[in-house]
């Protein structure tokens, strides 16, 4: 069947970017977001950024782009970033700045909040990292009427595990959750672009996997992994995943 065939019968598909160069940690993240999102794999086409490189994209082919987490962190010292990194920056830049001024649907997860927040100004560096497993997210006024937002409760669970965050917003950019170790978990900019510091998709499984796949990369000890696989699997997060079919509810053709 050919892309017009699907277009014409389902709509225009949505965009996975994706960073991981660990095959188990990156298919788990794209089943996340299928699973999460209520789509099938051609209704969410993936882009590994860092296998190849982002090329053109023309965003009126889609309904809108999700951006995955990352071992990359946009406040790294530039002369400690590999080529691929100096590139997959770059790129994404380019990108969400188009993004920006066309106020394209798009949400970033995790390292969404370095990339979007790196392009409108937002001061990232590391003065919030929170370890890896869950914590507890409070939405704002404001992100508890938000269009996308609003799907969740005013506190609930989400996973979190990031060595940089957003620590001051331009002014015009809506806070929309916070939590006691970060105060910036999520805003909105414009009407349609979204960036959340937790991951919507992750569940306790997912969890576990991304564990085992960056215990050398410095977010925790190796020797608590176990320990934290078992802090995951005995929470009680069951709610950020419905923020990611709102996303695509809100979107879809």
């Amino acid at each position: 069947m050919s892309d017009a065939m699907v277009r014409d019968r389902d709509g225009r598909p949505f965009l996975l970017l994706a960073t991981r160069a660990e095959n188990e940690a990156a298919d788990q993240e794209y089943e996340a977001f299928l699973r999460c999102g209520g789509l099938v794999p051609r209704r969410l086409h993936r882009r590994r950024l860092e296998r190849d490189p982002l090329g053109e994209i023309d965003l009126d082919r889609y309904a809108g782009i999700m951006l995955g987490g990352s071992p990359f962190t946009v406040s790294d010292p530039p002369d400690t970033k590999s080529p691929v990194q100096r590139r997959v920056e770059a790129e994404l830049r380019e990108l969400v700045a188009a993004v920006v001024r066309q106020d394209f649907p798009f949400l970033g997860a995790c390292y969404g909040i370095g990339v979007i927040g790196s392009v409108i100004g937002a001061v990232i560096d590391r003065t919030h990292p929170e370890p890896v497993g869950p914590t507890t997210i409070t939405l704002t006024d404001a992100g508890r009427v938000d269009p996308l937002l609003c799907v969740l409760p005013r506190e609930f669970d989400a996973f979190v595990g990031h060595k940089e965050a957003a620590t001051e917003l331009p002014a015009g950019i809506e806070r929309l959750a916070t939590s006691t170790g970060c105060p910036i978990q999520a805003f909105r900019v414009g009407a349609n672009v979204y960036a959340t510091q937790f991951h919507p998709e992750l569940d306790a499984q997912g969890m576990s996997i991304r564990i085992d796949a960056y215990k050398h990369h410095g977010y925790f000890d190796p020797v608590e992994a176990e320990a934290l696989k078992e802090v995951a699997r005995s929470g009680n997060v069951v709610h950020p995943g419905a923020l990611v079919r709102r996303f695509v509810q809100l979107y879809e053709d």
